[in-house]
C-alpha cells in the first residue's frame, strides 16, 4: 500500500480544529537558533523508471570486487532459498511480535531459532535477538551486572582482543550506568590475553568478557580465561562468530562451569552484506539469569484442547511490565533477519555449518600460505586462528590495499589506526565462497601492490 500524505484540505481542517493558524505555530517552542536551515542539497523528485535507473548506475559504479574484508562482517553463501522464503509476504511485512494476537507461525519460527541457537552455544535458553553484535555485547554487559549479586562492584573487563567498535559501542551505552568497564591488554606475540599475566588479586568485578574467536581472528585461552573469571566470582560473556560454534568448543563448555551468557553478530547466518546493515544480535544463557535476559522469549505450551502451541512466556521489556522492573527497551527483535538466519540453519544442518566452517577456515589458511611466500609479507602472531589471520607487510598497508582496491579486490581491513603497536599491518579473510583462482588472484594484485610483480 504506498503511503499517501494528507491533502492540503485535511491539513487546513485539522489546524482549525486545533486553533492555531498554521503548522509553523506546532513549533514555536523550538527557539530560531536551534532550527535548521532550508536544506538546498536535497535534488528534485524523480518518477519510478528515473529513479530505478538511477539506482542501477549507482550500483554498476559500486563494481563488484572480491572482497576479503572481514572484521565482523563476513561474505557467505546464501541459498537462494533463504530469501525466497523469507521474502513471503507472511514474513516479509510483519514486525516484531508485541501482543497475543502475534500469528503462530511467527511464534513458532522464533521458537526454533532459539532451539537452533542454544544448541550452537550449549547453553539453556535464547532470546528472540537483537539489534546488532555491538549492542548484544551491550546487553550482556548491563545483564551481567544485574544478574551477579554476589559482585559489590559494577566493574567489567572487556580484552582489547574484542572489536573496537563493539568496546565503543559498550562504552556508549553502559557508561550512563555506573558500569566501569576496564580494558586488558594482549599479548603481542600470540595476539591473545595471556592468562598467565592476569592478576592473582584482581579485585572486585561483575564479569569477563571472552572473545572467541577474537577480532584478530585468533582462538584465545577460553577455559582458563573462564576457570579465571569463575574463582574470582565474576560472570563470563562469552563473544562469538556463530558459524564458529560449527567447529569450535561452545560457550557453554567452556572450563568447568561453561560461559555464563554468549552473544554476538548473527549477520554470518544468511544476512547478505549489504552497506553495512542490517544486522541482528543473539543471546543465550545460563538458565538461572532468564529472568535478567533482555528481549522476549518463546515458549512452546498446550492449548485447552490439549493441542500444542507457541506463546510469548517472557517479554522483559518497558512495553509489557513495569519499567522498573523492564531489562531492556533497546532489544526490539530484528524479526527477518531472525527468520532468514532460521532457513539458512535449518537447510544447512549441522553438517551443512561444520563444511561451511571448515571451507572458510581452509581458505584462509591457503591464502595466509600464499601470501607469505611473497618477500615482505609475513604472520603476525603464531596462534591458532580461525578464518580470519593478520598479515604484517614491509611497506604502507593503507597504500597497498589502495592499489588492491584499483585491481578489483577488497584486500583486508588495516589495523594500523586501532593498534598502531601493530605496525603495518592487515586483518585478511577468505570464507567459503572464495575459489582457487580468487586466491591466486588476491597473490597477484597484493605482489603488485607491493612492488614485486
Amino acid at each position: 500500500m504506498p503511503f499517501i500524505p494528507h491533502t492540503e484540505s485535511e491539513t487546513a481542517a485539522m489546524l482549525e480544529a486545533i486553533g492555531i493558524g498554521g503548522i509553523e505555530a506546532l513549533f514555536d517552542e523550538i527557539p530560531p537558533g536551534l532550527r535548521a536551515p532550508d536544506s538546498t542539497a536535497i535534488p528534485p523528485g524523480l518518477n519510478e523508471m528515473a529513479t530505478a535507473r538511477l539506482l542501477a548506475e549507482r550500483a554498476d559504479a559500486n563494481g563488484a570486487p572480491l572482497c576479503f574484508i572481514g572484521a565482523g562482517a563476513y561474505e557467505h553463501h546464501i541459498p537462494a532459498a533463504v530469501w525466497e522464503i523469507a521474502a513471503r509476504g507472511e514474513f516479509y511485512t510483519a514486525y516484531t511480535p508485541y501482543q497475543a494476537e502475534a500469528s503462530q507461525g511467527t511464534l513458532q519460527l522464533l521458537y526454533e531459532y532459539q532451539t537452533m541457537m542454544t544448541g550452537l552455544t550449549a547453553l539453556d535458553v535464547s532470546n528472540a535477538s537483537l539489534y546488532d553484535g555491538a549492542s548484544a555485547l551491550a546487553e550482556a554487559v548491563l545483564m551481567a551486572v544485574r544478574a551477579n549479586r554476589s559482585a559489590r562492584s559494577k566493574r567489567v573487563l572487556i580484552p582489547r582482543t574484542v572489536h573496537p567498535d563493539y568496546r565503543r559501542v559498550v562504552q556508549t551505552i553502559v557508561s550512563n550506568q555506573g558500569i566501569i568497564i576496564e580494558t586488558l591488554d594482549f599479548d603481542p606475540r600470540s595476539g591473545a590475553i595471556d592468562p598467565a599475566a592476569l592478576p592473582a588479586n584482581p579485585g572486585d568485578f561483575a564479569a569477563l568478557v571472552v572473545p572467541q574467536p577474537n577480532f584478530f581472528g585468533v582462538l584465545e585461552e577460553v577455559d582458563a580465561l573462564c576457570d579465571w573469571a569463575h574463582s574470582h566470582g565474576a560472570l563470563v560473556i562469552a563473544l562469538t562468530n556463530p558459524m564458529s560454534l560449527a567447529l569450535l568448543k561452545p560457550p557453554g563448555a567452556w572450563g568447568a562451569e561453561g560461559a555464563d551468557i554468549a552473544c554476538g553478530e548473527g549477520q554470518p547466518l544468511g544476512v547478505p552484506l549489504a552497506s553495512g546493515g542490517p544486522y541482528f544480535g543473539f543471546m543465550c544463557s545460563k538458565s538461572e539469569h532468564v529472568r535478567q535476559m533482555p528481549g522476549r522469549i518463546i515458549g512452546r505450551t498446550v492449548d485447552l484442547d490439549g493441542k500444542p502451541g507457541f506463546a510469548l512466556t517472557l517479554q522483559a521489556r518497558e512495553q509489557h511490565i513495569r519499567r522498573s522492573k523492564a531489562t531492556s527497551n533497546i532489544c526490539t527483535n530484528q524479526g527477518l533477519l531472525v527468520t532468514a538466519a532460521t532457513i539458512y540453519m535449518s537447510l544447512l544442518g549441522a553438517e551443512g555449518l561444520r563444511r561451511v566452517a571448515s571451507a572458510s577456515h581452509a581458505n584462509t589458511r591457503q591464502l595466509r600460505d600464499t601470501l607469505c611466500a611473497i618477500k615482505g609479507v609475513t604472520p603476525l602472531f603464531a596462534r591458532p586462528f580461525f578464518h580470519e589471520v593478520v598479515l604484517q607487510l614491509d611497506a604502507d598497508v593503507d597504500a597497498v590495499l589502495a592499489r588492491m582496491a584499483d585491481g578489483g579486490i577488497l584486500g583486508g581491513y588495516s589495523l594500523k589506526r586501532e593498534y598502531p603497536e601493530l605496525g603495518e599491518s592487515l586483518l585478511v579473510c577468505a570464507t567459503e565462497t572464495k575459489t582457487p583462482d580468487d586466491l591466486r588472484r588476491y597473490a597477484e594484485t597484493c605482489a603488485r601492490a607491493l612492488g614485486r610483480g
